[in-house]
């Protein structure tokens, strides 16, 4: 039936964003990072001293729920954040000793998670989904309430 929920792009999205949420859950519950958290820490070990708002186009969040996140990334010593000298009005993020130790610690049962969620395509296609996700998200992007900044 064409009107089914499984034929519907939204709801099979939002349904696989489960999902993987579930799976992220399972492999990651130890380290209490969520998959938005390590998102921010991979781009703060990436890019030290990353600018706030920079960090917030990296990985498509607003500014507001970056702050958040970081927020509480902070008070667990994960993150730190700094008043820029060159202009007082920017925070720039860096990760911290612990924030390392914990990414490291969580990279490959992250890296599980991850593989899990499309574990059910056969090889070949894996990539071919990757691709086409990309695509996706490239070509929607400044639809998003935060349009990530695209390589």
């Amino acid at each position: 039936m064409a009107d089914s929920l499984s034929q519907r792009p939204g709801f099979l999205i939002r349904r696989l964003h489960q999902i993987h949420l579930a799976l992220f859950a399972e492999e990651c519950e130890r380290f209490g990072v969520t998959p938005v958290q390590f998102s921010i820490m991979t781009v703060a070990r990436a890019q030290p001293r990353v600018e706030q708002t920079q960090l917030a186009h990296e990985i498509g969040v607003d500014r507001t729920t970056l702050a958040n996140v970081l927020a509480r990334l902070e008070g667990r010593g994960l993150v730190t954040r700094v008043v820029s000298s060159a202009d007082r009005r920017l925070k720039l993020v860096s990760l911290t000793a612990s924030g390392e130790t914990t990414l490291a610690a969580m990279t490959e049962a992250a890296e599980r998670a991850h593989a899990r969620t499309i574990e059910a395509l056969p090889e070949p296609a894996r990539a071919a989904f990757l691709e086409a996700l990309a695509e996706l998200v490239k070509a929607g992007n400044g639809h998003g309430r935060a349009p990530m900044r695209l390589a």
